[in-house]
Formats: structure tokens, C-alpha cells, sequence
């Protein structure tokens, strides 16, 4: 056992309060018979403001709905980015199927049927539906069938709002995109 003047300030008892009293502080408990000295003894308790017992456990409710009042329009506006994104995703790529294809047809009437297939594909494989999207066909010169002919096909997609299956004439936005191919001199 170390003599007193050796012992460190933190282990003498008689200096500062106890272990129990600072605990019981630093965890805002009241202990029994724990008065305040001063010029009028006060309990602790009493010093609290008044109210804070009944707003206990309110934060918790309070954030809860705040957070789903702000997250649910956040997330529902991120997934409908998305949405639009992957739509215009899903146009380049049925665009650039159906000019390729058009142009490798040895006769307008089966070109057509084959490009509307490619871009009907080419939009499920992304998730959209073929019949919200159109199929435009633009040649120059005039005959689509001519070697050396450019055909450009311009798909436009109708995106629909998400989780919104009874709002069939709503959408989100339209996305359109073209693409341009070369007929060549041998099929």
C-alpha cells in the first residue's frame, strides 16, 4: 500500500465526490438524498426544466415520420430516374437492332416486319412493352432498298410512371432515339 502523499489525487476519498455520486451524474440519475448545497437546498430533480418527463420517446415518433415523409417521395423520384434511364437504354439499343436489320431484308415489306420485331425485342429485353413505343423509317434517297441507300429508324418510347398500373395514359416522360445504317452493295 502506497502512504497517502503517494497515492494519486483520483483515489483519496477525500477529495471530490464518489464514484456512486459522479455515476449517478453522468447517467442524469437521481440518487436518494442527493441535495444540492447552496443557499437554499434543491434536489436535482427539482432543477430539471419543467416538461422534459412527458417528451420522452417522442424524438423516435418525430423522426420516424419525418424520414418516411421525406424518403418515400426521394425514393419513388429515384426509381422513376431510373426508369427513364433504362428507357433510353432500351431506345438506342432498338434503334440500332432494327436499322441493322432493316437493311440486311431483300424487300421493304419483310424490312418493316423485321425491324418492328427487333425493336419489340430489344425493348422487352429492358423491360418495356413493344406497344408503347413507335417505329419510324426514314430513307435517303427514297428507294430503302437501293445500294448505298442511308435508312435511319427513329424509335420513341412512351415510359410509364412506376407502380402505377391504373394510370394507363400517364408517363413519366417520352425518350426517342435514331439510328442510321448503310445499305450495301451485297446481301
Amino acid at each position: 500500500m502506497l502512504p497517502s502523499s503517494l497515492e494519486p489525487a483520483s483515489f483519496k476519498r477525500s477529495q471530490g465526490p464518489s464514484l456512486r455520486s459522479r455515476l449517478a451524474e453522468a447517467l442524469c440519475q437521481e440518487m436518494p438524498g442527493d441535495i444540492i448545497q447552496g443557499p437554499e437546498p434543491v434536489r436535482r430533480a427539482e432543477r430539471r426544466q419543467p416538461g422534459l418527463g412527458r417528451e420522452q420517446g417522442s424524438a423516435v415518433v418525430e423522426f420516424t415520420f419525418l424520414a418516411l415523409l421525406l424518403m418515400v417521395p426521394l425514393v419513388y423520384f429515384v426509381i422513376t430516374v431510373a426508369q427513364i434511364q433504362g428507357g433510353s437504354f432500351a431506345v438506342v439499343g432498338a434503334a440500332d437492332q432494327a436499322a441493322k436489320v432493316y437493311v440486311a431484308q431483300p424487300d421493304a415489306g419483310s424490312a418493316q416486319a423485321a425491324a418492328e420485331q427487333a425493336v419489340a425485342l430489344a425493348l422487352a429485353d429492358f423491360g418495356h412493352q413493344g406497344d408503347r413505343a413507335t417505329l419510324s423509317t426514314l430513307c435517303s434517297p427514297a428507294d430503302c432498298q437501293a445500294a448505298g441507300s442511308t435508312v435511319t429508324v427513329t424509335v420513341s418510347l412512351s415510359v410509364p410512371l412506376p407502380f402505377m398500373p391504373f394510370a394507363e395514359g400517364l408517363s413519366a416522360t417520352e425518350v426517342q432515339a435514331s439510328s442510321s445504317q448503310l445499305v450495301g452493295r451485297y446481301r
